[in-house]
């Protein structure tokens, strides 16, 4: 707790003079377009971000506020998997393409699949 805070919140500015004897700064970031956090199987978007960098002991902190949205992440199927699964299956390289990415880019799986072996 801070002192002098009281009941009723702190006024901004007296706040920002006792971080900055704490040693810490904080800037909000201009012009932020979009937040990508990249995971495995999918990336958070925020397309409505507002980003504070804050300086504490050398250390850099972003903080991010807004409106995440889930988005699954698409697999880069290569060509050259795609003919290879078309051509050991007989199916199109439509269908090729489909189960590659079903199996999350396993050729083995997607090969398995449109064959119609199951193990």
């Amino acid at each position: 707790m801070f002192p002098g805070m009281g009941g009723r919140g702190m006024n901004p500015a007296k706040m920002k003079q006792m971080m900055k004897q704490m040693g810490i700064s904080t800037e909000e970031l201009d012009d932020v377009e979009q937040i990508i956090i990249r995971k495995s199987d999918k990336d958070i978007v925020f397309n409505d971000a507002n980003v504070t960098v804050m300086t504490a002991q050398g250390v850099d902190t972003y903080q991010i506020v807004g409106t995440p949205e889930e988005v699954e992440r698409e697999i880069d199927i290569p060509d050259d998997d795609i003919k290879m699964v078309a051509e050991q299956t007989g199916a199109s390289e439509d269908a090729a393409r489909d189960a590659l990415k079903n199996s999350k880019g396993d050729l083995a799986e997607a090969i398995m699949k449109l064959s119609g072996s199951s193990e």
